[in-house]
């Protein structure tokens, strides 16, 4: 994975002027890609892992939309989280009011601690232009 370093820019932070590793993402892959990779790894057709992914995904949107939790084996666990303004007292709040968005948080699954999702990470400093 390839990173670059850069400075922290907002003086109101108590790291301003330090610098951090941020991510160099690469490629955007989509589901097409995906799909012909799982295919050519597993054997099912592309239409097959099709059908298949998309009725996972609307299984799994609706359960998040509800509220549950949803665990992936191998994979992690996925809810959604509300971001929303602080309010005095509950009396004050109004969720179209102050419910500003939702979020969906990613856990990857984790053995001994350390996430399965990171193992094998080699860091390469992204070489200046």
């Amino acid at each position: 994975m390839k990173y670059r370093l850069i400075k922290e820019s907002k003086p109101r932070l108590s790291t301003f002027g330090k610098y951090k590793a941020t991510a160099v993402h690469g490629a955007t892959v989509d589901t097409r890609q995906i799909l012909e990779e799982v295919s050519r790894r597993n054997g099912f057709s592309v239409g097959e892992l099709t059908t298949a992914m998309m009725g996972l995904s609307d299984v799994i949107n609706e359960h998040l939309r509800r509220g549950d939790k949803v665990r992936l084996d191998t994979w992690g666990l996925m809810k959604l989280e509300i971001e929303s303004d602080k309010v005095d007292s509950p009396d004050e709040f109004r969720a179209r009011k102050h419910i500003r968005g939702v979020r969906l948080h990613f856990l990857p699954e984790s053995s001994g601690g350390r996430p399965d999702l990171y193992k094998d990470i080699h860091f390469e400093r992204e070489r200046s232009k």
